[in-house]
């Protein structure tokens, strides 16, 4: 299998990890030899680990019904409704309005967009370091110039600030919106400091600009709150949201009040369409999935296993553990360490990951639900190959 993988399926990479998965079950993932513990948890989107009956069984319930029956918000569908109310409910009042989409790069078009026409404006700010898509509008928006120049030009407009840097002048009376990640992602999971969050939004209200947060790793728990700038005391004008919103399947979402989201609905009508945004079996996974996380109380639960993970991770290696929730990346002293973590805990059966921007850094994402003895299980196996390195 493992060639026709690399014959007919395109690949991105020149050397993929290449497991030949058979099955996945909770915490782990099977090949053909032998179980993988799974610390990433498909890059922060299994939130209830692989293959939940109850998830199954949502989908299967709404397949038997129906699927796909029209064009995204011309039919009113169940399971989009539920989900779209459930969020809602969830979220500050301001945030009244979803609109449902295929991933999460989606979700961040959507919303350029939408501040270009709120606005009339069209200078975005962004930030240094910062990963928002591989499509056109989010890759211009995001903040690493290496990745991006092969593809230039890209929009234009878009400037960045430093991450964490308190001064925001940029920020000005030309500036249709600021989109940030609540928590730096590929940059090496950096959290705000010194109420960053808040200075960015106190601009952008003096100035008229809107603030976009990008949550689509942070959000559905995995940083001990459902929705991470619920840390910082804030809440923004359009919220992103993606990954483990679908329960295991594609989706995305972009949040804001309704009188925002209703400028889509004139001058132009259609003036943000999609196929198969708000797709009624996705919808229902992602609905019961959310129900699951709200009601055993997931988010509050990810803080006490980040313990866990602090404290048994310790090395002389393992020069930082940043990160919140179970949104933590390990920072080795160096680059080749971080591969040989990769690599060779992958032969013992764990599966670790990269990120994005930052070469000394290994990820940690596991399942929100991940009991205390898988925890213990694969900290014992990082520090065995770091001994052993």
């Amino acid at each position: 299998m493992i060639n026709n993988f690399k014959d007919f399926q395109a690949q991105i990479v020149p050397e993929p990890l290449g497991i030949e998965v058979v099955k996945a079950k909770g915490s782990y993932i099977y090949d053909k030899k032998k179980k993988y513990l799974d610390f990433v948890a498909g890059v922060s989107v299994c939130n209830l680990g692989h293959s939940d009956k109850r998830v199954i069984k949502a989908t299967i319930n709404q397949l038997k019904k129906y699927s796909h029956v029209m064009v995204y918000g011309e039919f009113a569908l169940e399971p989009s409704i539920k989900l779209c109310g459930l969020l809602v409910e969830n979220l500050p009042k301001n945030l009244n309005s979803v609109y449902l989409t295929n991933s999460g790069t989606e979700a961040v078009e959507a919303a350029l967009k939408l501040c270009k026409r709120i606005t009339g404006r069209s200078k975005i700010i962004s930030s240094k370091n910062s990963y928002h898509g591989s499509t056109h509008g989010s890759l211009s928006v995001s903040g690493y110039e290496k990745r991006k120049r092969a593809y230039r030009p890209l929009l234009s407009n878009i400037n960045y600030l430093s991450y964490n840097d308190s001064n925001l002048n940029l920020i000005d009376e030309n500036t249709a919106c600021v989109i940030l990640e609540t928590i730096q992602g590929g940059a090496g999971f950096i959290l705000p400091k010194n109420n960053y969050l808040k200075k960015i939004k106190k601009r952008c209200n003096e100035v008229g600009a809107l603030l976009i947060l990008d949550e689509l790793q942070t959000g559905l728990g995995r940083t001990g709150k459902l929705f991470a700038f619920e840390h910082f005391g804030i809440s923004p004008d359009i919220l992103l949201l993606g990954k483990a919103l679908g329960g295991g399947f594609p989706v995305g979402a972009m949040i804001t009040k309704k009188s925002f989201m209703n400028k889509f609905q004139i001058n132009p009508i259609l003036g943000h369409i999609t196929t198969f945004g708000g797709h009624p079996v996705i919808a229902a996974a992602g609905f019961e999935s959310l129900s699951i996380i709200l009601k055993e109380r997931l988010s509050k639960k990810t803080l006490e296993k980040e313990k866990l993970f602090r404290s048994l991770l310790k090395h002389p290696y393992i020069q930082e553990i940043r990160g919140k929730g179970l949104m933590i990346a390990l920072i080795l002293k160096n680059e080749k360490l971080a591969n040989q973590l990769v690599l060779k805990s992958l032969d013992n059966g764990l599966i670790l990951f990269w990120l994005l921007y930052e070469k000394k850094a290994v990820r940690i994402t596991p399942p929100l639900n991940i009991s205390e003895t898988e925890i213990k299980k694969g900290c014992k196996i990082i520090l065995s190959i770091l001994d052993s390195i």
